[in-house]
Protein backbone atom coordinates (compact mmCIF):
# COMPACT_ATOMS: atom_id res chain seq x y z
CA UNK A 1 0.00 0.00 0.00
CA UNK A 2 0.97 3.44 -0.75
CA UNK A 3 2.42 5.92 1.53
CA UNK A 4 -1.38 8.12 2.50
CA UNK A 5 -0.35 11.26 4.30
CA UNK A 6 -3.68 12.44 4.13
CA UNK A 7 -4.46 8.83 5.85
CA UNK A 8 -2.23 9.02 8.44
CA UNK A 9 -3.67 12.49 9.41
CA UNK A 10 -7.12 11.04 9.91
CA UNK A 11 -5.30 8.11 12.30
CA UNK A 12 -3.92 10.86 14.61
CA UNK A 13 -6.96 12.72 14.96
CA UNK A 14 -9.20 9.53 15.60
CA UNK A 15 -6.49 8.75 18.04
CA UNK A 16 -6.49 12.26 19.22
CA UNK A 17 -10.28 12.30 19.60
CA UNK A 18 -10.25 8.85 21.93
CA UNK A 19 -7.44 10.10 24.51
CA UNK A 20 -9.37 9.42 27.64
CA UNK A 21 -12.40 7.53 26.27
CA UNK A 22 -11.70 4.21 28.21
CA UNK A 23 -11.16 5.59 31.64
CA UNK A 24 -13.93 3.44 33.29
CA UNK A 25 -13.91 4.75 36.55
CA UNK A 26 -15.80 2.25 37.55
CA UNK A 27 -16.62 2.78 41.69
CA UNK A 28 -17.47 -0.88 42.11
CA UNK A 29 -14.20 -2.31 41.21
CA UNK A 30 -13.13 -4.33 44.34
CA UNK A 31 -9.62 -3.71 46.03
CA UNK A 32 -7.55 -6.44 44.71
CA UNK A 33 -8.80 -5.79 41.17
CA UNK A 34 -7.82 -2.12 41.53
CA UNK A 35 -4.27 -3.82 42.58
CA UNK A 36 -3.90 -5.16 39.80
CA UNK A 37 -6.38 -3.61 37.21
CA UNK A 38 -3.87 -4.55 34.17
CA UNK A 39 -5.03 -8.15 34.37
CA UNK A 40 -8.85 -7.93 35.79
CA UNK A 41 -10.27 -5.61 33.00
CA UNK A 42 -10.78 -5.66 29.55
CA UNK A 43 -11.78 -2.47 26.80
CA UNK A 44 -13.55 -2.92 23.83
CA UNK A 45 -13.83 -0.53 21.03
CA UNK A 46 -17.65 -1.69 19.79
CA UNK A 47 -18.40 -0.53 16.26
CA UNK A 48 -22.34 0.51 16.04
CA UNK A 49 -23.93 2.38 19.72
CA UNK A 50 -26.70 0.65 20.81
CA UNK A 51 -30.13 1.58 19.24
CA UNK A 52 -32.61 0.78 21.25
CA UNK A 53 -31.20 1.31 24.93
CA UNK A 54 -29.65 -2.17 24.63
CA UNK A 55 -33.40 -3.97 24.13
CA UNK A 56 -32.90 -8.04 23.76
CA UNK A 57 -35.64 -7.47 21.87
CA UNK A 58 -33.94 -5.47 19.23
CA UNK A 59 -30.58 -6.03 17.03
CA UNK A 60 -29.25 -4.58 20.28
CA UNK A 61 -29.00 -7.98 21.52
CA UNK A 62 -26.22 -8.89 19.84
CA UNK A 63 -23.83 -7.16 21.97
CA UNK A 64 -25.83 -8.60 24.99
CA UNK A 65 -24.48 -12.40 23.16
CA UNK A 66 -21.05 -10.81 22.47
CA UNK A 67 -20.51 -9.96 26.16
CA UNK A 68 -22.14 -13.04 27.20
CA UNK A 69 -24.41 -11.18 30.22
CA UNK A 70 -27.50 -12.94 28.11
CA UNK A 71 -28.57 -16.59 27.06
CA UNK A 72 -30.45 -18.23 25.08
CA UNK A 73 -32.33 -21.72 25.95
CA UNK A 74 -30.15 -23.10 22.93
CA UNK A 75 -26.54 -22.45 22.02
CA UNK A 76 -25.09 -23.27 18.07
CA UNK A 77 -21.93 -24.45 17.84
CA UNK A 78 -19.35 -24.06 14.91
CA UNK A 79 -21.23 -26.46 12.32
CA UNK A 80 -24.65 -24.28 13.46
CA UNK A 81 -25.63 -27.71 15.61
CA UNK A 82 -28.08 -26.87 18.58
CA UNK A 83 -26.44 -27.48 21.71
CA UNK A 84 -27.78 -27.42 25.46
CA UNK A 85 -28.00 -23.77 27.32
CA UNK A 86 -30.30 -22.62 29.32
CA UNK A 87 -32.17 -25.87 28.05
CA UNK A 88 -30.60 -29.22 28.84
CA UNK A 89 -32.40 -31.00 26.25
CA UNK A 90 -35.58 -30.89 24.24
CA UNK A 91 -37.64 -33.54 22.37
CA UNK A 92 -39.92 -33.05 19.71
CA UNK A 93 -43.39 -34.85 20.64
CA UNK A 94 -45.25 -34.59 17.44
CA UNK A 95 -44.98 -32.46 14.15
CA UNK A 96 -46.41 -29.25 15.94
CA UNK A 97 -45.15 -30.02 19.62
CA UNK A 98 -42.04 -29.69 21.51
CA UNK A 99 -40.89 -30.00 24.81
CA UNK A 100 -38.05 -28.41 27.12
CA UNK A 101 -35.90 -29.55 29.78
CA UNK A 102 -35.24 -25.84 31.68
CA UNK A 103 -31.18 -26.29 33.43
CA UNK A 104 -32.00 -26.41 37.27
CA UNK A 105 -29.83 -24.02 39.74
CA UNK A 106 -29.53 -21.10 37.39
CA UNK A 107 -30.16 -17.19 38.49
CA UNK A 108 -30.95 -14.21 37.17
CA UNK A 109 -28.15 -11.58 37.71
CA UNK A 110 -30.78 -9.50 39.69
CA UNK A 111 -31.04 -12.76 42.31
CA UNK A 112 -34.29 -14.34 40.69
CA UNK A 113 -34.37 -18.22 39.73
CA UNK A 114 -35.06 -19.37 36.24
CA UNK A 115 -37.29 -21.76 35.82
CA UNK A 116 -40.25 -22.52 33.07
CA UNK A 117 -42.70 -19.77 34.11
CA UNK A 118 -39.81 -17.33 33.53
CA UNK A 119 -38.77 -18.82 30.06
CA UNK A 120 -42.90 -18.41 29.25
CA UNK A 121 -42.63 -14.91 30.19
CA UNK A 122 -39.71 -13.86 28.44
CA UNK A 123 -40.29 -16.25 25.28
CA UNK A 124 -44.34 -14.67 24.83
CA UNK A 125 -42.63 -10.88 25.78
CA UNK A 126 -40.43 -11.45 22.30
CA UNK A 127 -43.90 -12.88 20.53
CA UNK A 128 -46.13 -9.66 21.73
CA UNK A 129 -43.61 -7.78 20.83
CA UNK A 130 -43.94 -4.84 17.80
CA UNK A 131 -41.85 -5.57 15.85
CA UNK A 132 -41.27 -9.00 16.57
CA UNK A 133 -37.80 -9.95 16.60
CA UNK A 134 -36.25 -10.93 13.32
CA UNK A 135 -36.17 -14.60 13.66
CA UNK A 136 -40.18 -14.47 14.48
CA UNK A 137 -41.70 -13.21 11.35
CA UNK A 138 -43.96 -15.15 10.22
CA UNK A 139 -44.75 -17.50 13.58
CA UNK A 140 -46.87 -18.06 16.08
CA UNK A 141 -46.12 -19.76 18.88
CA UNK A 142 -48.41 -21.22 22.05
CA UNK A 143 -45.64 -21.56 24.97
CA UNK A 144 -46.77 -22.83 28.00
CA UNK A 145 -45.19 -24.48 31.63
CA UNK A 146 -46.01 -28.08 32.13
CA UNK A 147 -44.19 -27.67 35.30
CA UNK A 148 -41.17 -25.94 37.17
CA UNK A 149 -38.84 -27.07 34.51
CA UNK A 150 -40.52 -28.37 31.54
CA UNK A 151 -41.81 -25.61 28.69
CA UNK A 152 -43.73 -26.78 25.80
CA UNK A 153 -44.29 -24.87 22.16
CA UNK A 154 -46.77 -25.48 19.93
CA UNK A 155 -46.14 -24.39 16.81
CA UNK A 156 -48.57 -23.57 13.54
CA UNK A 157 -46.38 -25.76 11.24
CA UNK A 158 -44.01 -28.84 11.19
CA UNK A 159 -40.52 -26.08 11.91
CA UNK A 160 -37.27 -28.50 11.89
CA UNK A 161 -35.26 -25.04 12.64
CA UNK A 162 -36.98 -24.18 16.15
CA UNK A 163 -33.78 -25.43 18.23
CA UNK A 164 -32.43 -22.97 15.82
CA UNK A 165 -34.34 -20.36 16.11
CA UNK A 166 -34.38 -20.21 19.99
CA UNK A 167 -30.53 -19.81 19.68
CA UNK A 168 -31.27 -16.57 18.50
CA UNK A 169 -29.46 -13.87 21.05
CA UNK A 170 -33.03 -11.73 20.20
CA UNK A 171 -34.81 -14.56 22.05
CA UNK A 172 -32.67 -14.30 25.10
CA UNK A 173 -34.15 -15.79 28.61
CA UNK A 174 -34.25 -12.21 30.55
CA UNK A 175 -35.46 -11.99 33.92
CA UNK A 176 -39.36 -10.26 34.62
CA UNK A 177 -38.02 -7.31 36.13
CA UNK A 178 -36.42 -6.14 32.97
CA UNK A 179 -39.56 -5.66 31.42
CA UNK A 180 -40.88 -2.00 32.05
CA UNK A 181 -44.11 -0.81 31.98
CA UNK A 182 -43.64 1.49 29.03
CA UNK A 183 -43.42 -1.46 26.63
CA UNK A 184 -39.22 -0.81 27.49
CA UNK A 185 -36.64 -3.56 28.23
CA UNK A 186 -33.76 -2.87 30.44
CA UNK A 187 -31.10 -6.27 30.20
CA UNK A 188 -29.04 -4.38 33.82
CA UNK A 189 -28.42 -7.01 36.15
CA UNK A 190 -31.09 -9.20 34.23
CA UNK A 191 -29.56 -11.94 32.55
CA UNK A 192 -27.52 -15.45 33.53
CA UNK A 193 -25.03 -15.20 31.34
CA UNK A 194 -20.35 -15.08 33.26
CA UNK A 195 -21.23 -11.58 32.88
CA UNK A 196 -23.59 -8.81 34.85
CA UNK A 197 -24.32 -5.87 32.84
CA UNK A 198 -23.79 -2.87 35.91
CA UNK A 199 -23.99 0.13 33.69
CA UNK A 200 -25.67 1.76 30.19
CA UNK A 201 -24.35 4.94 29.53
CA UNK A 202 -26.56 5.71 26.62
CA UNK A 203 -24.69 5.48 23.37
CA UNK A 204 -21.44 5.92 24.46
CA UNK A 205 -20.59 3.29 26.96
CA UNK A 206 -21.10 -0.27 28.81
CA UNK A 207 -20.01 -1.64 31.90
CA UNK A 208 -20.18 -5.21 32.81
CA UNK A 209 -18.61 -7.12 36.16
CA UNK A 210 -18.11 -10.79 36.22
CA UNK A 211 -20.90 -13.20 37.30
CA UNK A 212 -19.37 -15.14 40.43
CA UNK A 213 -22.78 -17.08 40.82
CA UNK A 214 -22.58 -18.38 36.72
CA UNK A 215 -23.95 -21.84 37.02
CA UNK A 216 -20.62 -22.85 34.65
CA UNK A 217 -17.44 -22.01 34.59
CA UNK A 218 -16.47 -18.78 36.06
CA UNK A 219 -15.22 -16.02 33.91
CA UNK A 220 -11.39 -15.03 34.07
CA UNK A 221 -11.75 -11.59 33.46
CA UNK A 222 -13.47 -9.77 36.28
CA UNK A 223 -14.91 -6.59 34.45
CA UNK A 224 -15.30 -5.26 30.75
CA UNK A 225 -15.45 -2.07 29.96
CA UNK A 226 -17.38 -1.33 26.43
CA UNK A 227 -16.94 1.78 24.27
CA UNK A 228 -18.97 2.29 21.47
CA UNK A 229 -16.85 3.94 18.39
CA UNK A 230 -18.42 4.26 15.32
CA UNK A 231 -15.95 6.09 13.54
CA UNK A 232 -13.41 2.99 11.94
CA UNK A 233 -10.34 5.22 12.08
CA UNK A 234 -10.69 6.17 15.70
CA UNK A 235 -11.31 2.32 16.31
CA UNK A 236 -7.84 1.31 14.55
CA UNK A 237 -6.07 4.41 16.51
CA UNK A 238 -7.31 2.76 19.62
CA UNK A 239 -6.11 -0.67 19.08
CA UNK A 240 -2.68 1.27 18.02
CA UNK A 241 -2.99 3.41 20.54
CA UNK A 242 -3.60 0.79 23.38
CA UNK A 243 -6.59 2.56 23.90
CA UNK A 244 -8.42 -1.00 23.81
CA UNK A 245 -7.92 -4.32 24.26
CA UNK A 246 -10.34 -5.94 21.71
CA UNK A 247 -11.75 -4.16 18.12
CA UNK A 248 -14.41 -4.95 16.37
CA UNK A 249 -14.17 -4.38 12.51
CA UNK A 250 -10.18 -2.52 11.65
CA UNK A 251 -11.02 -1.07 8.15
CA UNK A 252 -9.05 -2.36 5.36
CA UNK A 253 -7.57 1.27 4.63
CA UNK A 254 -5.45 0.52 8.17
CA UNK A 255 -4.01 -2.72 7.54
CA UNK A 256 -0.72 -1.42 6.35
CA UNK A 257 -0.69 1.13 9.69
CA UNK A 258 -1.39 -1.72 12.19
CA UNK A 259 1.25 -4.75 13.78
CA UNK A 260 -0.14 -7.50 11.56
CA UNK A 261 -0.14 -9.94 14.93
CA UNK A 262 -2.81 -8.03 16.31
CA UNK A 263 -5.30 -8.75 13.20
CA UNK A 264 -7.21 -11.51 12.25
CA UNK A 265 -9.15 -12.00 9.54
CA UNK A 266 -12.31 -13.84 9.66
CA UNK A 267 -14.69 -15.04 7.02
CA UNK A 268 -17.82 -13.82 7.41
CA UNK A 269 -21.82 -14.68 6.22
CA UNK A 270 -21.88 -10.95 5.53
CA UNK A 271 -22.95 -9.36 2.25
CA UNK A 272 -22.26 -6.09 1.31
CA UNK A 273 -25.72 -5.37 -0.88
CA UNK A 274 -27.38 -2.65 -3.03
CA UNK A 275 -30.78 -2.72 -2.15
CA UNK A 276 -32.74 -1.44 -5.01
CA UNK A 277 -36.22 -0.21 -4.06
CA UNK A 278 -38.76 -1.92 -5.98
CA UNK A 279 -41.25 0.99 -5.71
CA UNK A 280 -39.39 3.87 -6.35
CA UNK A 281 -40.31 6.24 -9.78
CA UNK A 282 -36.70 4.72 -11.12
CA UNK A 283 -36.75 1.29 -9.70
CA UNK A 284 -40.21 0.56 -9.84
CA UNK A 285 -39.49 -0.88 -13.38
CA UNK A 286 -37.36 -3.69 -14.29
CA UNK A 287 -35.18 -2.87 -17.10
CA UNK A 288 -33.59 -0.19 -15.08
CA UNK A 289 -32.96 -2.51 -12.01
CA UNK A 290 -31.24 -4.76 -14.96
CA UNK A 291 -29.76 -1.84 -15.92
CA UNK A 292 -28.08 -0.79 -12.53
CA UNK A 293 -26.82 -4.58 -11.83
CA UNK A 294 -25.13 -4.74 -15.47
CA UNK A 295 -23.67 -1.41 -14.44
CA UNK A 296 -21.59 -2.60 -11.52
CA UNK A 297 -18.12 -3.59 -11.51
CA UNK A 298 -17.55 -5.84 -8.45
CA UNK A 299 -13.97 -6.93 -8.69
CA UNK A 300 -13.35 -2.91 -9.20
CA UNK A 301 -15.21 -2.26 -5.78
CA UNK A 302 -12.97 -5.34 -4.38
CA UNK A 303 -9.55 -4.18 -5.24
CA UNK A 304 -10.35 -0.81 -5.14
CA UNK A 305 -12.03 -0.58 -1.46
CA UNK A 306 -10.82 -3.45 0.10
CA UNK A 307 -7.72 -4.70 -1.19
CA UNK A 308 -8.85 -7.66 -2.04
CA UNK A 309 -9.94 -8.70 1.39
CA UNK A 310 -13.49 -9.91 0.35
CA UNK A 311 -14.87 -12.25 -2.05
CA UNK A 312 -16.61 -11.66 -5.23
CA UNK A 313 -20.45 -11.64 -4.82
CA UNK A 314 -22.09 -14.66 -6.80
CA UNK A 315 -25.16 -14.79 -4.91
CA UNK A 316 -26.90 -13.56 -1.36
CA UNK A 317 -25.16 -16.11 -0.01
CA UNK A 318 -21.03 -16.53 0.25
CA UNK A 319 -18.56 -18.85 1.02
CA UNK A 320 -18.85 -19.42 4.58
CA UNK A 321 -21.76 -21.05 3.61
CA UNK A 322 -19.43 -23.92 1.79
CA UNK A 323 -22.77 -25.67 0.55
CA UNK A 324 -24.36 -22.40 -1.56
CA UNK A 325 -21.90 -22.26 -4.31
CA UNK A 326 -22.21 -25.96 -5.47
CA UNK A 327 -25.95 -26.09 -5.46
CA UNK A 328 -25.96 -22.40 -7.11
CA UNK A 329 -23.65 -24.38 -9.87
CA UNK A 330 -26.23 -26.20 -10.60
CA UNK A 331 -28.91 -24.24 -10.38
CA UNK A 332 -27.55 -21.44 -12.62
CA UNK A 333 -29.43 -17.96 -12.79
CA UNK A 334 -30.81 -17.71 -16.62
CA UNK A 335 -30.13 -13.97 -17.63
CA UNK A 336 -30.58 -12.49 -20.73
CA UNK A 337 -27.91 -11.14 -22.53
CA UNK A 338 -29.74 -7.81 -23.48
CA UNK A 339 -27.57 -4.35 -22.54
CA UNK A 340 -29.66 -2.04 -20.56
CA UNK A 341 -29.37 1.85 -19.74
CA UNK A 342 -30.52 4.08 -18.20
CA UNK A 343 -31.01 7.52 -20.13
CA UNK A 344 -30.38 10.51 -16.96
CA UNK A 345 -32.84 9.29 -14.60
CA UNK A 346 -31.71 10.56 -11.19
CA UNK A 347 -31.50 8.29 -8.13
CA UNK A 348 -30.60 8.71 -4.32
CA UNK A 349 -28.43 6.35 -2.68
CA UNK A 350 -28.10 5.64 1.21
CA UNK A 351 -25.26 4.18 3.46
CA UNK A 352 -24.07 4.87 6.29
CA UNK A 353 -20.34 5.23 8.37
CA UNK A 354 -19.88 2.79 10.64
CA UNK A 355 -18.96 0.80 8.06
CA UNK A 356 -15.95 2.88 6.94
CA UNK A 357 -15.46 1.08 3.90
CA UNK A 358 -19.08 1.57 2.45
CA UNK A 359 -18.86 4.99 1.67
CA UNK A 360 -16.19 4.45 -0.75
CA UNK A 361 -17.93 1.40 -2.05
CA UNK A 362 -20.84 4.21 -2.52
CA UNK A 363 -18.39 6.33 -4.27
CA UNK A 364 -17.69 4.31 -6.66
CA UNK A 365 -20.87 2.84 -7.07
CA UNK A 366 -21.83 6.30 -8.08
CA UNK A 367 -19.12 6.71 -10.38
CA UNK A 368 -19.94 2.92 -12.27
CA UNK A 369 -23.84 4.27 -12.41
CA UNK A 370 -23.23 7.25 -13.95
CA UNK A 371 -21.52 5.38 -16.93
CA UNK A 372 -25.00 3.41 -17.31
CA UNK A 373 -26.33 6.54 -17.99
CA UNK A 374 -27.72 7.22 -14.28
CA UNK A 375 -27.41 10.83 -12.63
CA UNK A 376 -26.49 9.66 -8.72
CA UNK A 377 -26.56 11.37 -5.47
CA UNK A 378 -25.35 10.23 -2.55
CA UNK A 379 -26.79 10.22 1.44
CA UNK A 380 -24.20 9.17 3.50
CA UNK A 381 -24.86 9.41 7.69
CA UNK A 382 -24.11 7.02 11.11
CA UNK A 383 -26.56 3.92 10.76
CA UNK A 384 -28.67 5.19 13.84
CA UNK A 385 -29.79 8.66 11.94
CA UNK A 386 -30.21 6.94 8.45
CA UNK A 387 -31.97 4.21 9.23
CA UNK A 388 -35.86 4.82 9.64
CA UNK A 389 -35.75 6.69 6.23
CA UNK A 390 -33.88 3.58 4.98
CA UNK A 391 -36.65 1.03 6.01
CA UNK A 392 -39.30 3.64 5.14
CA UNK A 393 -38.28 3.68 1.31
CA UNK A 394 -36.69 7.60 1.17
CA UNK A 395 -34.01 6.01 -1.04
CA UNK A 396 -33.73 4.87 -4.08
CA UNK A 397 -30.88 2.39 -3.45
CA UNK A 398 -29.50 1.52 0.08
CA UNK A 399 -26.11 -0.11 0.39
CA UNK A 400 -25.93 -2.15 3.45
CA UNK A 401 -23.55 -4.96 4.90
CA UNK A 402 -26.04 -7.60 5.71
CA UNK A 403 -25.24 -10.69 7.60
CA UNK A 404 -26.97 -13.47 6.10
CA UNK A 405 -27.36 -15.87 9.21
CA UNK A 406 -27.39 -13.81 12.11
CA UNK A 407 -30.07 -15.95 13.62
CA UNK A 408 -30.81 -19.16 13.48
CA UNK A 409 -27.25 -20.28 11.98
CA UNK A 410 -30.17 -20.48 8.52
CA UNK A 411 -30.64 -18.28 5.72
CA UNK A 412 -34.12 -18.30 5.66
CA UNK A 413 -34.76 -15.78 8.18
CA UNK A 414 -32.81 -13.25 6.56
CA UNK A 415 -33.91 -13.85 3.08
CA UNK A 416 -37.82 -13.47 4.51
CA UNK A 417 -36.67 -10.52 6.61
CA UNK A 418 -35.03 -8.77 3.37
CA UNK A 419 -37.34 -9.96 0.64
CA UNK A 420 -40.82 -11.40 1.74
CA UNK A 421 -43.80 -8.99 1.53
CA UNK A 422 -44.17 -9.09 5.29
CA UNK A 423 -40.24 -9.15 6.15
CA UNK A 424 -39.43 -6.75 9.04
CA UNK A 425 -35.96 -5.00 7.11
CA UNK A 426 -37.74 -5.44 3.32
CA UNK A 427 -34.90 -1.99 2.48
CA UNK A 428 -35.78 -2.58 -1.40
CA UNK A 429 -39.69 -2.22 -0.64
CA UNK A 430 -39.91 -5.48 -2.45
CA UNK A 431 -42.82 -7.95 -2.61
CA UNK A 432 -43.18 -10.99 -5.00
CA UNK A 433 -45.84 -13.50 -4.11
CA UNK A 434 -43.42 -16.13 -6.50
CA UNK A 435 -40.40 -15.56 -3.95
CA UNK A 436 -42.43 -15.22 -0.79
CA UNK A 437 -43.96 -19.05 -1.90
CA UNK A 438 -40.50 -19.98 -2.78
CA UNK A 439 -39.54 -19.07 0.76
CA UNK A 440 -42.19 -20.68 2.39
CA UNK A 441 -41.14 -23.55 1.01
CA UNK A 442 -38.14 -23.72 1.48
CA UNK A 443 -38.68 -22.97 5.43
CA UNK A 444 -40.67 -25.69 5.67
CA UNK A 445 -37.69 -27.95 4.52
CA UNK A 446 -35.89 -30.54 6.78
CA UNK A 447 -32.56 -29.60 7.58
CA UNK A 448 -30.09 -30.78 4.84
CA UNK A 449 -29.34 -30.87 1.01
CA UNK A 450 -32.98 -30.73 0.12
CA UNK A 451 -33.31 -27.32 2.65
CA UNK A 452 -30.35 -26.07 0.78
CA UNK A 453 -31.42 -26.96 -2.83
CA UNK A 454 -34.89 -25.21 -1.88
CA UNK A 455 -32.90 -21.78 -0.28
CA UNK A 456 -30.59 -21.78 -3.54
CA UNK A 457 -33.79 -21.76 -5.48
CA UNK A 458 -35.33 -19.10 -3.55
CA UNK A 459 -32.13 -16.74 -3.85
CA UNK A 460 -32.27 -17.25 -7.60
CA UNK A 461 -36.05 -16.22 -7.45
CA UNK A 462 -34.53 -12.80 -5.83
CA UNK A 463 -31.73 -12.42 -8.18
CA UNK A 464 -33.74 -12.92 -11.47
CA UNK A 465 -36.13 -10.19 -10.30
CA UNK A 466 -32.93 -7.69 -9.73
CA UNK A 467 -34.72 -7.16 -5.86
CA UNK A 468 -31.06 -6.10 -4.83
CA UNK A 469 -27.75 -6.47 -6.46
CA UNK A 470 -25.37 -8.82 -3.92
CA UNK A 471 -21.76 -6.87 -4.71
CA UNK A 472 -19.15 -9.18 -1.93
CA UNK A 473 -18.96 -11.20 1.08
CA UNK A 474 -16.91 -9.94 3.77
CA UNK A 475 -13.97 -10.89 5.56
CA UNK A 476 -13.88 -8.73 8.71
CA UNK A 477 -11.09 -8.17 10.37
CA UNK A 478 -11.04 -8.04 14.16
CA UNK A 479 -8.15 -6.48 16.38
CA UNK A 480 -6.89 -7.79 19.64
CA UNK A 481 -4.06 -6.59 21.58
CA UNK A 482 -1.01 -8.46 22.26
CA UNK A 483 -2.18 -8.97 25.75
CA UNK A 484 -5.23 -10.81 25.17
CA UNK A 485 -5.98 -14.59 25.22
CA UNK A 486 -8.91 -16.75 23.73
CA UNK A 487 -10.61 -13.47 22.09
CA UNK A 488 -13.19 -15.22 20.06
CA UNK A 489 -13.33 -14.68 16.23
CA UNK A 490 -17.38 -15.57 15.61
CA UNK A 491 -18.38 -15.80 11.75
CA UNK A 492 -21.96 -15.11 13.20
CA UNK A 493 -20.82 -11.86 15.56
CA UNK A 494 -22.45 -13.62 18.76
CA UNK A 495 -19.41 -13.90 20.81
CA UNK A 496 -17.24 -11.87 21.33
CA UNK A 497 -15.87 -12.33 24.84
CA UNK A 498 -16.81 -15.43 27.24
CA UNK A 499 -15.65 -16.72 30.72
CA UNK A 500 -12.22 -18.04 28.42
CA UNK A 501 -11.23 -14.57 27.28
CA UNK A 502 -8.39 -13.48 29.61
CA UNK A 503 -5.15 -11.10 29.75
CA UNK A 504 -2.14 -13.35 28.94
Amino acid sequence: MKFNPHKLLALLAASTMLTGCFDSKDEDISNDAKANQTTSEIRLAMMQPPRTGLSPLSDDAFKLSRWSTAETLINLNDQSDAEPMLATKWTQVDEKKWQFTIRQGVQFHNGSKLDASAVVYSLQKALDAAPKPRILDGIDWEVKALDDFTVEIQTTFNDPLLPGRLSSPQLAIISQVAYQDNGRVSPIKAGTGPFILTEINGQTSAKLVRNDNYWGEKAKVERIFAQYVPDGFARAAALRTGEADVVESVPVSQIAMMDSTQLHEVAMPRTNTLYLNNQSPVFSQFKLRKAAAQAVDRQQIINTVYENHADIAKGLLGPALAWAAPIRDKQPLVETKELRRAHGEKITIGTFTDRAELPEVATLLKQQLEAAGFVVELDIREYAQIENDALSGKFDAFLLSRATVLDSGDPVAYMQSDFGCKGSFNLGQFCSKEVDEALQYADRQPLGELRQQAIIAAENKILGQYAAIPLLHERVIQGESSRMNHVQRDPRERRLIDQLTEVK
